[in-house]
């Protein structure tokens, strides 16, 4: 059936519910395959959030269950998985499977995520109920399985909860279980946004150790997250760790749309057309060597009519960003406000996927590598050098995402209730309307933070300006400090489109606020004696919006023509 006349999976994490609801499905179970080729004892695979990370382990869980395995097959009839054999058909159905997610472990101390967290064991527990009553118990373990599932645990009894319950899931069934862990690293996040993070840490190395570290309970073990959480003795000493992180190659396409998968629904919608758009917008994505298109925005531009909009920022948020921008020194900002400027930017990071949240306020490099691995920027380069350290080059992956940076940066520079006075600013600056530019930037200005004690102040104006105008990215090619004519211009606005004008912006600090006409003066006839707008004529713009701006403080002055 084709995809206009089947709904978009939209929020659908369900395996089953996916393959029985007549939703759109793009069979992705070779990733089973693939699985069970590698034999990994514990797979760690990492991907941006609504990348498919649970639906995947949801395939797992009804591949693997023995609970309802018969029917469960059903699921899998003429999938990649069934196509390639008995070989792999005959694991279906064979094992007991341990699955939770901890997406929604997400609270603003350490007691309320541990009661969080006894919420969700009591139900895990609740499922395997009927091992009270056998022989896989002894008392003292049926006493330790009724505290969990009251709900009474300790934190010493959570801590070891899931080493438990696959010790009498293996007594019971007598075949090792599986585990499926979802979103691992969510509570970890969640602790360090709210200021917990060394508990949290301490906690789960307990939780995730005892199940995952020499535990002779254990068949194997697949966890999902954003990150690695790396040198804090999470996973210490588990030499069995498969780490398959947005750089690997092995399990690349098993989460997000391909690039034939994508132009397949598109020619499914009769939406050929709207192929290219749909790249800018939603591609990009490099995982390993294979580019991919962010599945949540592609069904949700499918599902609301194939309209062009922000569908993945808006569901998971820009929180990450907003906590990354919060302590970014200026060299930092100064290179993401490149990435924004300029087609095509790049940044280069030392690869280190391993993560140490506290690191990431001080440490550039884990900045960066904290925006590849939450889905903020791309690997479009990897190379090893002399001394054998791995470096890649990373940028923004789509226009999605670079909304996001937008929001965000000029958020950082304008003020977070600034932005339609800034849209207004910008509308007005390319406009002409030199009184109404001036109205607007002067009211930034005085919304800003105090930047009195500032050494350089025409460098400080001429940043503050060039961070405002990252929204013209689109419509302008904007130039900082060029040479054009017989000097350099401040910052020029060069049109992408036919017919849209050019812009000069010449800026002067006044020593005092008298002084302001007289700079601005000043700054107008140098853009005409240094004849700055040579470039802009000689690539063909007619029209040219000329602007001198004095600033002193939070006061300016602006002449035009």
């Amino acid at each position: 059936m084709q995809a206009q006349n089947r709904p978009m999976p939209v929020g659908i994490e369900d395996f089953k519910k996916l393959v029985t609801g007549n939703y759109y499905f793009i069979d992705k179970t070779r990733f089973i395959r693939e699985l069970i080729d590698t034999q990994g004892v514990v797979t760690l695979l990492t991907r941006p959030r609504r990348f498919g990370k649970t639906l995947s382990l949801s395939m797992l869980q009804y591949f693997f269950t023995l609970e309802n395995a018969e029917e469960n097959r059903k699921l899998f009839a003429g999938l990649d998985i069934e196509r390639a054999g008995e070989n792999y058909m005959s694991q279906q159905g064979t094992r007991p499977v341990l699955f939770l997610t901890l997406k929604e472990i997400r609270r603003p101390s350490h007691a309320s995520m541990l009661a969080m967290l006894a919420s969700l064991l009591q139900e895990v527990y609740a499922g395997y109920r009927c091992i009270l009553d056998s022989d896989a118990m002894d008392d003292p373990a049926a006493e330790y399985f009724r505290r969990i599932l009251a709900g009474k645990g300790s934190e010493e009894d959570m801590a070891i909860s899931l080493k438990r319950l696959m010790a009498y899931l293996e007594k019971y069934y007598g075949t090792q279980p599986v585990l499926l862990l979802d979103e691992y690293d969510a509570p970890i996040l969640s602790a360090w946004e709210n200021g917990y993070y060394r508990e949290c840490i301490d906690f789960m190395r307990s939780f995730l150790g005892s199940a995952l570290k020499t535990n002779p309970y254990l068949g194997f073990a697949v966890l999902t997250g954003i990150t690695r959480i790396s040198k804090e003795s999470i996973f210490s000493g588990l030499n069995n760790l498969d780490v398959c992180g947005v750089l690997a190659n092995l399990y690349a396409d098993a989460m997000g749309f391909t690039q034939e998968e994508a132009a397949k629904l598109m020619s499914e919608c009769g939406m050929e057309d709207k192929q290219t758009e749909l790249q800018q917008w939603y591609d990009g994505y490099l995982f390993g060597q294979t580019e991919l298109y962010n599945p949540w925005s592609v069904i949700n531009f499918v599902q609301h009519g194939c309209k062009f909009q922000r569908y993945w920022i808006n569901v998971s948020g820009n929180s990450i960003l907003q906590v990354l921008l919060r302590s970014i020194d200026e060299n930092r900002y100064e290179e993401l406000q490149g990435l924004l400027r300029f087609r095509d930017s790049s940044v280069e990071a030392l690869i280190d996927e391993g993560i140490i949240y506290p690191d990431i306020e001080t440490d550039e490099n884990a900045l960066y590598m904290m925006l590849l691995t939450t889905g903020y920027l791309k690997a479009i380069e990897t190379w090893q050098d002399r001394r054998g350290r791995w470096w890649c080059r990373l940028q923004i992956p789509n226009r999605e995402v670079l909304l996001a940076y937008e929001d965000e940066v000029l958020a950082k520079v304008a003020g977070s209730g600034n932005r339609v006075t800034l849209f207004a600013m910008l509308n007005a600056m390319a406009a002409g309307k030199a009184a109404v530019f001036q109205k607007h930037l002067g009211k930034i200005l005085k919304d800003m933070a105090s930047y009195h004690d500032t050494a350089q102040p025409e460098s400080f104006y001429h940043g503050l300006m060039l961070g405002l105008t990252v929204l013209m990215e689109g419509e302008y090619r904007v130039e900082s400090n060029r040479e054009s004519g017989y000097g350099r211009f401040d910052l020029a606005f060069f049109p992408l489109n036919q017919g849209t004008p050019g812009v000069i912006l010449e800026l002067k600090a006044a020593k005092s606020e008298e002084d302001l006409a007289e700079k601005a003066k000043e700054a107008l006839e140098q853009i005409a004696e240094k004849e700055y707008t040579a470039e802009l004529s000689r690539q063909g713009v007619r029209e040219i919006w000329r602007y001198g701006i004095a600033f002193h403080g939070k006061k300016i002055c602006m002449t035009g023509m």
